[in-house]
């Protein structure tokens, strides 16, 4: 793509060049640009052969409707629109997105190979420099705030429960509310850290927690998918894992994946700091039997047994 056309894609959707070029455009490539508009949620998922079929025209067609819109390609084309609808569609839209699959096979297969490219690209595009940022930001901070709402929920649950014995003062905020939300964080200041967790469509209360925290003198470390997004502009660290649409659900086994990574990287430099905790901890999690060992079991099972023989 040379510079111009790069230039282009910067300024405008996929959606809104098709609209300007729609003039323009041949016979077939209207018939094209006029599905998409229609039906951009399911179009977005189809290869440039089945979009022609269609479409009524042929799949070189395609690839050229997809080249003068500026794209290298059908496949850069199509990946620019996915990741559009990612943030633009109802989660109707997204359901509707969902009828591209024929059977549960075909669903299963497909979830978990895009799962697996999510995590290879992400692997491929880390940024160790600031991986290790967000670590030593976490590790000098005096409290730790960690915010994920709606579908991000799960990873600040998750995160904030492994992190609560690795540091003294872990801060969950967990509400949708708008008033308890800065409640929790109206404390924050300098020498404390909000990490912020927000996947496509963006959390705008999580947007306005970072602005906040920012403005009080907190570093800010967010985990997201990309760069060019509300959620990293009062970011001091940025890190990136692909979230894919998969119908209604987000998939965000990646930055699950992610997630994971950086808690071990912590409790590799908390170990000392939490091994007398975590000792204490086995003591009381065995004494009160919070985890089924099995043996607990078997001894149970043994005296049932007892009492059925006599």
């Amino acid at each position: 793509m040379n510079p111009e056309d790069q230039k282009s894609e910067s300024l405008s959707s996929v959606v809104e060049r098709i609209t300007v070029s729609l003039d323009s455009m041949s016979k077939g490539q209207k018939a094209i640009a006029n599905y998409i508009l229609a039906n951009y949620e399911t179009a977005a998922y189809m290869t440039a052969a089945k979009l022609g079929e269609t479409t009524g025209v042929s799949e070189s067609t395609v690839v050229r409707f997809s080249m003068e819109l500026g794209y290298e390609g059908y496949p850069h084309f199509q990946k620019a629109l996915q990741e559009e609808l990612k943030v633009k569609l109802t989660s109707v839209q997204r359901l509707n997105a969902a009828s591209r699959f024929s059977d549960d096979a075909s669903i299963v297969k497909s979830i978990l190979q895009a799962d697996m490219d999510s995590l290879k690209y992400t692997y491929e595009n880390l940024d160790e420099d600031a991986f290790s940022k967000a670590v030593k930001t976490i590790l000098d901070a005096k409290k730790i705030y960690i915010m994920g709402l709606r579908s991000s929920s799960p990873l600040s649950s998750f995160m904030h429960f492994y992190m609560t014995p690795l540091f003294d003062d872990v801060r969950h905020i967990h509400s949708n509310s708008a008033n308890e939300v800065f409640e929790q964080i109206l404390p924050i200041g300098p020498g404390d850290v909000m990490i912020g967790i927000s996947f496509p469509r963006y959390s705008t209360r999580t947007i306005q927690s970072l602005q906040y925290a920012r403005s009080r003198g907190a570093s800010v470390i967010v985990i997201t998918d990309k760069a060019d997004t509300p959620m990293t502009q009062y970011a001091d660290v940025a890190l990136f894992a692909r979230s894919d649409m998969a119908s209604f659900v987000d998939s965000l086994t990646a930055p699950l994946s992610l997630i994971n990574a950086l808690l071990v990287a912590l409790g590799m430099h908390r170990k000392s700091h939490i091994e007398e905790s975590f000792e204490a901890l086995e003591q009381l999690w065995k004494e009160y039997k919070v985890y089924d060992t099995g043996k607990d079991r078997s001894i149970e099972d043994n005296e049932n047994k007892e009492e059925t023989e006599s």
